[in-house]
């Protein structure tokens, strides 16, 4: 008799989805939350925190390539990038595809999360890890980015988790404050705002904050299959206007130069540029006012 086992997520209280598990690989009580990694039928292995799916081997790429690509070809000369949270890995293996890149910061509260993506999900983080322009810290990237000199950073992304528990101190003024403070003149933050047909509050209220420090903000979307409920939306900030709106052909010469035209599975130039261009349900929820 084979008794099946199903993990259900349990980030809204009246809709979610579940995974049949294959087998459990790891189940840990870090000091900050709950993390379970778990071989699935679907969507190879998936991390989950505090009940909520992170990542899945299976479609990853949507999110990471999407959240470290169009932030460093928006800009297009960035060299210096710092990462909060992602302790997967995935966003630091993208950022450092780009051969421009000089110094890639990764600061993950959670080390835990860390140590068992690199035993259990080897393949996102790759070999991201070992590369000397990376520098991965387990700390407070709240405290890292307050004591942070100015204008240190071109781009910063960051992956967190919702705005509640651990992560819920990634969406204040204070930390948007200090985040225009250590970015360069043409500097860029992005960080994921939810899918917002459950979580309009999640982009209105970030995107509010975010306009208190920087010029442009805005939004664009990535259809990953893993976040229930249609697009997610990653939150755009920009100092220097027109960094949204690029031409793919533009986008596309960046893509060469930087080395990874032709290494993406989902990014492409065209979708790039479209993706800024929101449905009205998205776009409703974003100041006004923009450049």
């Amino acid at each position: 008799m084979t008794i099946e086992s199903w993990i259900n997520e349990s980030l809204y209280p009246d809709w979610g989805q579940r995974f049949r598990v294959r087998r459990e690989l790891a189940r840990v009580k870090s000091a900050f939350q709950d993390i379970v990694i778990f071989e699935s039928e679907s969507h190879g292995r998936v991390l989950v925190l505090d009940g909520v799916i992170q990542i899945t081997e299976a479609d990853e790429f949507v999110y990471q390539e999407m959240l470290a690509h169009v932030p460093l070809l928006a800009h297009g000369a960035a060299r210096r990038v710092l990462i909060i949270g992602a302790g997967d890995g995935g966003v630091l293996r993208r950022v450092l595809q780009h051969r421009g890149i000089e110094r890639a910061v990764m600061v993950e509260i959670d080390g835990e999360v860390i140590r068992l993506s690199k035993a259990f999900l080897p393949g996102i983080g790759g070999q991201a890890w070992q590369d000397p322009r990376a520098e991965v810290i387990v700390g407070d990237g709240i405290d890292y980015v307050r004591r942070a000199a100015d204008a240190a950073f071109d781009v910063i992304i960051v992956d967190s988790t919702d705005p509640i528990g651990v992560g819920e101190v990634l969406f204040t003024d204070d930390f948007y404050a200090n985040c225009a403070r250590v970015l360069s003149s043409r500097g860029i933050i992005v960080n994921q705002c939810g899918v917002p047909f459950m979580q309009a509050d999640e982009l209105r209220e970030t995107s509010a904050r975010r306009a208190r420090f920087f010029p442009h903000v805005g939004a664009y979307v990535a259809a990953v299959p893993s976040y229930v409920g249609g697009f997610m939306t990653l939150g755009f900030a920009a100092k220097q206007p027109g960094t949204h709106s690029l031409p793919a052909a533009e986008l596309r010469a960046r893509a060469e130069l930087a080395g990874i035209a032709g290494q993406t599975r989902y990014w492409t130039p065209d979708l790039h540029a479209a993706a800024f261009h929101l449905p009205p349900y998205i776009a409703e929820h974003l100041p006004k006012a923009d450049d």
